[in-house]
C-alpha cells in the first residue's frame, strides 16, 4: 500500500462515525436518484445494493446473543453489590426501565410517526402474529438445551441462563474468596477476555454501518423515492419528546425520593450529560459521572458507585425506550398492527435486551434485532433507522447517564448523610 493510499485510509478512519453516515447518505441519495429511472428495467441490480446492509444486520443478529450473555456474566463477576442495597438497586433499575418503555410506546401510539410514510412489506415476511401467552412464556423460559437460546436468539431464555450462571458464579467467587482460594480468577479472566473480544468485533461491524446506510438508502430512493423518509422526521420528534418525558420523570423521582434538589441535580451533572451526548458512550462518561455525583452533587461514595459504576452496566433506559419505539414505528410504516399483547412482548424483550446494550456507540442496534424478532418484524428495516440513529444515539445516551445519576440520588435517601 502506498503512502498516499495509507494516508487516505487513515483520514477516512478517523472521520467521526456520524459524519461518515452523513457522507454515505449524500452519495446514496445521488446514486438512488440516478437509478430511479431504471427501476423498472433493472430491479435486481438495485435490490443488490442492499446486500451489504443484509450482511451487516446478519452479523449484528449473530453478535446479539453472546453480547447479552457475556455482559450479564461479566457484570455479576466484576460488580461489587451489597445485599440490601443490591436489592433496592435492582428494583429501581427495573422500575425506571419499565417506565421508559411505556412512555415510548405511549408517545408512539399517540403521535403515530410511522403513519407519515409507508414502505412495501418484504414478500417473505408475514404480518406479526405472535400473542402474549403468560403460561406459555413461563413454560418456555427454560430452554431445551443450553445452546438453544444462542441459536434461536431467544432473549428471555438467554437472560434466564445468564442470570442462573451469573448467580452461581458470583456465589462460588464469594465462597472461594472467604476460603482464600483463587480458582475463580481463571473463569473471570476468560469471561472478561471474551466480552472484550465481542466488543471489539462489534466495533468492526459498526465501522461498516455507513456502507449499510449507503446501500439501503440508495435502494429505497431508487425504488420508492423519498416518501419513506418523511416519517423519519416525525420519528425523531417522537423519540425526543419521549426522552424529555423520561427526563421529567427522573427529576420528579429526585425531587420526592432524595434530598437533592432537581436544579442542583442538573447543574452538578451537566458536565456528565454533555459528555454523554458528545461521546455517545455511557462507558466513557462513567468516570465523569462518578466524579460529578461525589464532588458537585455531594452524594456518599457508596451511593455514587452503585448508581454510576454498577447500575450503568444494567441501566439503559434511553436505549430500551428507543428500541420499543423503533419496533412500533417500523410496524406503522409497514402498515402492520401490533396489538396490546404484542406490545407487551416488546416491553419484556426491550427490558431484557437493554441489559446487554453495551455502553458504546450504536450498540443498541445489536439488541434491537432481538426486539424486532420477538414480534416478527423484518430486521432489514433497522438500516433505515441508522440514518438518524447517530443523532438519537447521543440523546438516549444522555438519558442513560441521567438515569444512573437518578438511581444514585435515590439510593442516597431523603436525608443527607456523610460516610
Amino acid at each position: 500500500m502506498s503512502k498516499v493510499t495509507s494516508k487516505k485510509y487513515r483520514s477516512w478512519k478517523h472521520i467521526p462515525l456520524a459524519l461518515q453516515i452523513v457522507i454515505s447518505i449524500v452519495f446514496a441519495v445521488s446514486l438512488g436518484t440516478l437509478l430511479s429511472g431504471q427501476a423498472a428495467n433493472n430491479p435486481d441490480l438495485i435490490n443488490h445494493l442492499a446486500t451489504p446492509c443484509n450482511l451487516i444486520l446478519k452479523a449484528l443478529r449473530a453478535l446479539a446473543t453472546p453480547l447479552i450473555m457475556l455482559a450479564v456474566l461479566h457484570s455479576f463477576l466484576t460488580a461489587d453489590i451489597p445485599g440490601k442495597s443490591g436489592r433496592r438497586l435492582a428494583t429501581l433499575l427495573i422500575t425506571n426501565t419499565t417506565v421508559a418503555i411505556f412512555i415510548g410506546l405511549f408517545v408512539a401510539n399517540v403521535l403515530k410517526p410511522g403513519s407519515w410514510g409507508s414502505l412495501a412489506a418484504p414478500l417473505s415476511t408475514e404480518a406479526p402474529s405472535k400473542t402474549l401467552d403468560p403460561w406459555g412464556l413461563i413454560q418456555e423460559i427454560v430452554p431445551d438445551s443450553i445452546l438453544k437460546p444462542l441459536v434461536d436468539n431467544n432473549v428471555i431464555q438467554l437472560i434466564f441462563m445468564a442470570l442462573a450462571f451469573g448467580v452461581v458464579l458470583r456465589a462460588l467467587k464469594a465462597q472461594q474468596i472467604s476460603e482464600d482460594k483463587t480458582d475463580y480468577q481463571a473463569i473471570e479472566r476468560v469471561i472478561t477476555i471474551l466480552f472484550e473480544a465481542v466488543i471489539r468485533i462489534l466495533h468492526w461491524i459498526i465501522a461498516l454501518v455507513p456502507l449499510a446506510v449507503f446501500g439501503i438508502v440508495a435502494k429505497t430512493v431508487a425504488l420508492q423515492g423519498f416518501a419513506p423518509f418523511k416519517a423519519l422526521g416525525a420519528f425523531i420528534v417522537s423519540v425526543l419528546l419521549a426522552l424529555c418525558l423520561q427526563a421529567c420523570y427522573y427529576l420528579l423521582r429526585v425531587k420526592f425520593g432524595s434530598w437533592v434538589k432537581p436544579t442542583h441535580f442538573l447543574r452538578g451533572g451537566s458536565e456528565a450529560l454533555l459528555t454523554a451526548f458528545s461521546t455517545a458512550s455511557s462507558t466513557a462518561t462513567t468516570p465523569i459521572t462518578f466524579e460529578a455525583l461525589l464532588e458537585k452533587i455531594g452524594l456518599r461514595e457508596s451511593s455514587a458507585s452503585l448508581g454510576a459504576l454498577v447500575g450503568s452496566n444494567f441501566n439503559n433506559d434511553g436505549t430500551a425506550l428507543y428500541e420499543a419505539m423503533s419496533a412500533l414505528f417500523i410496524a406503522q410504516v409497514l402498515g402492520l398492527h401490533l396489538s396490546l399483547p404484542q406490545q407487551l412482548i416488546v416491553v419484556l424483550t426491550s427490558i431484557f435486551a437493554s441489559v446487554g446494550a453495551a455502553g458504546i456507540p450504536e450498540a443498541g442496534l445489536v439488541t434491537m434485532t432481538l426486539v424486532f424478532t420477538s414480534v416478527g418484524l423484518p430486521t432489514q428495516y433497522i438500516a433505515l433507522l441508522v440514518t438518524v440513529d447517530w443523532f438519537l444515539d447521543r440523546c438516549r445516551t444522555a438519558i442513560n447517564v441521567m438515569g444512573d445519576m437518578t438511581v444514585s440520588c435515590l439510593l442516597d435517601g431523603k436525608q443527607r448523610r456523610v460516610e
